[in-house]
């Protein structure tokens, strides 16, 4: 029996480990255990719970105004504690958070293999995004399996040295997770955000947003971009999930907390956000997983960042890069909002990162690793 920990700190970790976690779960041959730094403590216990799932470790990583430096050294100190204690036979990591990268790194101290979902994305622009386009490069040198969501994602390991044999195109959990989703825990979301008198019609417009390297001026110019549409088309709901950080808080509520037809909400569930999404006329975002769910739904994305790592999407038509542009943010949302909504579906049979069967592959490729492969080889 393998015993394999799998690492997640944050919500979008959660919901794309959440599939792999279930399917290693229907096998004897696996002994799971998962750890949640909680980077976001209650968005991802919250988002592991939707899934039956619950952590066997939880470090409580985060404090008040915390630095990244500060976040990796406590991270770093908490999981190399972990693993000393535990032998693990493999770790599995997501994407480009601070947790994945210092579990890979703590894994990695101690010779223990290192599998990374959602491996190869990248922009080539270490600020854009910030910090995760640095995380993720530095993950790539340590893992030992790659599992690539996409054709261009896989491209980009092979063109970085990393040998062909370490590379397995998968497609994207994040779909997987759609699908996991009992449609009971959808149907009471859908109840809960109409309790909260934010029904979702088909003049709705999600909007998030709260990366770090838009605070400041960036996210100035995105509010007023939005306060101009709410403004224009008062017939339209605007439903904002609000970060909790500080920095995105404070100016969001004081830019359109007072618009009518804007409803500033706690954070989402994931339930309650795919709920959101599949009702949406337009979405305006500057959050990667999103970026891979809205094409399911047929749902057209607006990217507010100046550079996306997930081209995909932006090449099939289901998204476009407005970055924190005021001017082009109006424009390109009135284009879409000029419509009815029946007029701005796309094809969300041909989503470009993912058939739902991710975690079916990754477990295949794991299990190839156990019964194929020596430590020397890859480590």
């Amino acid at each position: 029996m393998q015993d394999i920990i799998i690492i997640l700190g944050t919500r979008p970790e959660a919901v794309k480990l959440a599939p792999v976690i279930l399917e290693l779960h229907k096998y004897r041959d696996y002994k799971v255990s998962v750890c949640n730094t909680e980077q976001q403590k209650e968005l991802s216990n919250q988002a592991l719970a939707f899934f039956g799932i619950k952590a066997d470790f939880n470090l409580d990583a985060m404090r008040v105004d915390q630095s990244l430096s500060g976040l990796q050294a406590l991270l770093l100190k908490e999981l190399a504690d972990l693993f000393v204690k535990n032998r693990f036979d493999a770790a599995i990591v997501q994407g480009d958070t601070m947790t994945a990268f210092c579990a890979a790194l703590a894994a990695f101290y101690t010779r223990t293999p290192v599998f990374h979902l959602e491996a190869g994305l990248r922009s080539y622009n270490l600020l854009e995004p910030f910090p995760e386009e640095a995380l993720r490069q530095m993950t790539a040198r340590i893992a030992c399996l790659h599992f690539a969501p996409t054709q261009r994602a896989e491209a980009a390991l092979k063109s970085e040295g990393i040998s062909t044999d370490k590379i397995i195109l998968t497609g994207n959990t994040v779909i997987d997770a759609l699908f996991c989703l009992p449609s009971q825990t959808l149907k009471a979301a859908e109840e809960s955000i109409a309790e909260r008198a934010v029904k979702p019609t088909d003049k709705t417009v999600l909007v998030t947003v709260h990366r770090r390297e838009n605070h400041g001026e960036r996210l100035d110019k995105i509010l007023e971009a939005l306060v101009e549409l709410a403004v224009k088309f008062h017939d339209h709901e605007f439903i904002l999930p609000v970060h909790p950080n500080p920095n995105v808080r404070g100016k969001v509520h004081a830019a359109l907390g007072k618009l009518a037809n804007v409803y500033l909400t706690e954070p989402l569930d994931y339930p309650e956000l795919v709920s959101v999404m599949k009702s949406a006329k337009l979405i305006l975002t500057d959050s990667g997983g999103i970026q891979e769910e809205a094409p399911s739904f047929g749902a057209p994305v607006l990217v507010m960042r100046y550079e996306t790592e997930r081209t995909e999407g932006v090449e099939a038509g289901f998204a476009k890069l407005v970055g924190a542009q005021k001017d082009l943010i109006i424009s390109e949302a009135a284009a879409v909002l000029s419509l009815e909504r029946a007029e701005t579906r796309l094809n969300g049979d041909k989503n470009p990162y993912g058939d739902g069967c991710a975690a079916q592959k990754v477990e295949k490729a794991i299990r190839e690793f156990f019964n194929t492969s020596s430590l020397k080889k890859f480590l």
